[in-house]
C-alpha cells in the first residue's frame, strides 16, 4: 500500500495534472507546470499526509518506519510530524498562492535530498525505505528543474 501511495503522489499524479494542464492549455511553460504540480503533490500532498500519520500514530512510524520500539521515541516522531505538515501546508498553499511556489519548491526539496541521504546511508533497506529513497530524489530533481526557470537559468 505505501508504494502505490508513494508512487501514486511522487510521480503519477503530478505527471497526469501537467498532462491535464497542456492539453487544456495548449501551450504553457512545462517548467512551471513540473514545479507546480510536482510540489503540490509530492511535496504538499505527501508531506502533509506523512505529518498527519506522524502525528497521530507517532508509534506505528517509531515501531515500522524506524524500527524504534520505544514510547520514549514517540515524542521526536510527533516533532517530525508536525515539521512535515508545516512543509506540507506550505506546498499545498502554493497552488491558490504562486508566490508560496518557489520557497515551497526549495524547502521541500531539500528536505526530501537530505531524506534521500540518509536512506542511502543505511546498509539494509527493506523494500519501502527503498522506494522512498527512488521517490524522495524525484523531488530535488524536479525542484532543480523547476528552479532552472524560476532563476532565469533557462
Amino acid at each position: 500500500m505505501y508504494a502505490v501511495i508513494a508512487i501514486g503522489l511522487m510521480v503519477i499524479l503530478p505527471v497526469v495534472s501537467i498532462a491535464v494542464e497542456l492539453a487544456l492549455r495548449h501551450t504553457a511553460d512545462i517548467l512551471l507546470l513540473v514545479g507546480t504540480w510536482f510540489t503540490f503533490w509530492g511535496i504538499g500532498v505527501r508531506l502533509m499526509i506523512a505529518g498527519l500519520n506522524q502525528v497521530i500514530r507517532p508509534g506505528f512510524t517509531a515501531q515500522n518506519i524506524f524500527k524504534i520500539d520505544a514510547p520514549e521515541a514517540w515524542a521526536i516522531v510527533t516533532e517530525l510530524g508536525n515539521a512535515n505538515v508545516a512543509f506540507g501546508l506550505i506546498g499545498i498553499l502554493s497552488l491558490p498562492f504562486p508566490g508560496f511556489l518557489t520557497p515551497a519548491a526549495i524547502a521541500g526539496g531539500l528536505f526530501l535530498a537530505l531524506d534521500a541521504v540518509v536512506h542511502l546511508r543505511r546498509k539494509e533497506r527493506d523494500t519501502n525505505e527503498n522506494i522512498a529513497l527512488v521517490t524522495d530524489l524525484v523531488i530535488p530533481a524536479t525542484t532543480v528543474l523547476y528552479l532552472t526557470r524560476a532563476l532565469g537559468v533557462v
